[in-house]
């Protein structure tokens, strides 16, 4: 199967989760790349359910390797939250998880600091941390670990965040020794798990094992692509695979995109084809469109194409994978935004600004829907045919094909297509 990436093409909660927990298997290592404890994988296992938010999903697999990689950004706290749930589930996360020791750690004056933003984040501080990385002033894993001089250097960043913090008029809620007493404890516990990651892929991948790569967030909202200011902090698209793990695009195979067979996005921003009436709360019922890190409600609407062109440009997907397409059983017509106009011009390109997005027009073609419960079917030619339709016309107006479907959150309610290069990737149905 070689090397895999596997990423959202819309604005997030597409279901990535679920894919890396059916792929895991096939695979030796799992590495997420980018982001922070402001995404969640919601992973279903029969009557058990799971909320990743830092740990790659893989996790769930015994005996395959986790690796978070250096381009995220950790808040030890939530980390060991996590770990100890896992653990709780009998789950061997300390043999199985690998932390970079680039990655950059998260403080209580990002949090403090991001409570200043208003454009739909999840105030946990993941935007301030990457600033501080950027501004050459964070500390990362190796340096936290570092018990000569951690405290001086933690130091010197707090008085930075109290400045800042002070300036936008808030008042710091930590105390300096008391952060520094903590932090020092989780870094003993999480040294055991701390590696140089990116020559741990290196070797593993010369040594003939096969590493996928989990995105968090999706396309639309990756720092550079996507619908700016309205992100990200990271790269959160094919590329930032690379970067955040240190790992060669040569030594990429394949990039698979997931998509909603609808669309949804959480927070603000620009949502061309947002339904906005009753359809729109019906969907958002029937796929339970809440937050999995938040619990804030989703914002719902139609599958939107240009979009979805754009992000397969971005990325070059390989082939793509729609989920939740039982949501739409009720439906007796399905519309699809086919193109953007802006006025009587046709647009063939994303409008780079989120003003520019927010003045477009999506023009529709409505399917018919075929309103028979998909959730149980087992083969793809058992689909419903006006599902199979809908599908392949999905497939055509993005121009990547539809190689796998999902219909429910359970391993076993994914088919794959027939014929499709998911299937020439040695995959089968789950059923």
């Amino acid at each position: 199967m070689g090397n895999m990436i596997i990423l959202g093409t819309q604005w997030g909660d597409e279901g990535k989760g679920k894919l890396v927990d059916l792929l895991a298997d096939k695979f030796d290592i799992i590495a997420r790349f980018q982001g922070g404890h402001n995404a969640g994988h919601t992973i279903q296992i029969r009557d058990r359910k799971f909320v990743l938010k830092l740990i790659p999903s893989g996790i769930l697999r015994p005996g395959k390797i986790a690796v978070i990689g250096n381009g995220m950004v950790i808040d030890p706290i939530a980390l060991f939250e996590e770990i100890d749930q896992l653990t709780g589930a009998g789950i061997d996360v300390k043999r199985q998880l690998r932390i970079s020791n680039r990655a950059h750690i998260l403080f209580p004056g990002h949090r403090a600091m991001e409570a200043r933003l208003h454009i739909g984040t999840t105030k946990r501080g993941i935007g301030p941390c990457y600033e501080d990385k950027a501004g050459r002033r964070g500390l990362r894993v190796a340096d936290l670990l570092d018990s000569d001089t951690f405290t001086e250097n933690f130091e010197i960043l707090a008085r930075e965040h109290d400045t800042l913090l002070r300036a936008f008029c808030i008042q710091p809620e930590y105390s300096v020794a008391e952060t520094t007493a903590i932090y020092r404890e989780l870094a003993e516990r999480m040294r055991p798990m701390v590696a140089d990651t990116a020559l741990l892929l290196n070797r593993a991948i010369r040594d003939g094992k096969q590493v996928l790569f989990e995105g968090a967030q999706a396309t639309m909202l990756d720092l550079d692509h996507g619908t700016y200011p309205f992100v990200t902090s990271s790269s959160a698209s094919a590329g930032g695979a690379c970067v955040g793990t240190g790992v060669a695009p040569t030594l990429i195979h394949s990039i698979v995109g997931v998509a909603k067979a609808y669309i949804t996005r959480v927070g603000g921003g620009p949502f061309p084809t947002e339904s906005l009436g009753a359809e729109g709360d019906e969907l958002r019922r029937r796929g339970n469109e809440f937050g999995s890190v938040t619990g804030r409600p989703r914002r719902c609407g139609w599958f939107d194409a240009p979009l979805l062109r754009y992000t397969g440009m971005v990325n070059n997907l390989d082939t793509l994978v729609i989920t939740k397409l039982d949501i739409l059983d009720h439906l007796d017509r399905i519309p699809v935004c086919t193109t953007y106009r802006v006025g009587d011009e046709l647009l063939d390109a994303m409008p780079a600004i989120s003003n520019g997005l927010s003045r477009v027009e999506p023009a529709y073609e409505c399917l018919p829907g075929w309103q028979t419960d998909t959730s149980q079917v087992r083969s793809w030619d058992d689909l419903p045919a006006a599902a199979r339709s809908y599908l392949d016309f999905l497939e055509n107006q993005v121009g990547v094909e539809v190689g796998c479907v999902s219909m429910g959150p359970e391993r076993d309610q994914t088919l794959i297509r027939p014929g499709s290069k998911f299937e020439k990737l040695g995959l089968k149905s789950w059923a």
